[in-house]
């Protein structure tokens, strides 16, 4: 997943009109002064949001946007969605299109897997959370992060030498023992100095 400038814009302006607003309409200008975002993005910004039915607007001199809906109705993919589309892509395309073949074979379930543990943590929190502080997206555990990629991830017992660290070839894994001899014959002297 990658967090556009225009996306990052997008949140930080939905969460301060239902700071500021309270209810009431916030002005464009007052936004980016507000988030330091320049003020031609943020129309566009803006006009997708409320294209999503993310937000109210009303011209005029009294005119401004407030959320179309509670801050706990509305979630963080909500707003990625409304100004980039799908949330994970792979070459440019949603990560449900992308297809491989081969060795590569597995790389969709990757990135499938990838995209579903993005969805938790964006579909779970909401503007509200975000501004009361009651979520804390980045918590692994109560998010799921991290369990769909671990379980398309081969888990491999892996010995530690007799100093702590982790071998550089080790019975079992494949073509360990070439490695094993290229090390030797690269630099006999090493091998001996170290034990």
């Amino acid at each position: 997943m990658h967090v556009s400038a225009r996306a990052d814009y997008a949140l930080r302006a939905v969460l301060a009109i239902a700071d500021l607003g309270g209810g009431e309409l916030v002005k464009a200008a007052l936004l980016a002064e507000v988030q330091q975002i320049p003020l031609s993005v943020l129309h566009g910004i803006l006009l997708d949001l409320r294209r999503a039915d993310l937000l109210i607007s009303h011209r005029g001199t009294e005119g401004g946007y407030v959320l179309s809906r509670p801050a706990d109705r509305i979630t963080v993919g909500d707003v990625l969605r409304a100004v980039g589309g799908t949330l994970t892509t792979v070459r440019g395309l949603p990560a449900e299109s992308a297809g491989y073949q081969g060795v590569a074979t597995g790389l969709r379930d990757v990135w499938l897997a990838v995209h579903g543990a993005v969805e938790q943590v964006v579909d779970r929190t909401t503007l509200a959370d975000l501004l009361t502080g009651g979520h804390h997206p980045v918590d692994r555990r109560s998010a799921g992060v991290g369990d769909a990629a671990r379980a398309h991830r081969p888990h491999r017992a892996v010995q530690l030498d007799h100093h702590g660290r982790v071998p550089v070839a080790h019975p079992g894994m494949p073509g360990a023992e070439r490695r094993q001899q290229g090390e030797q014959h690269a630099d006999p002297g090493h091998r001996e100095h170290h034990q």
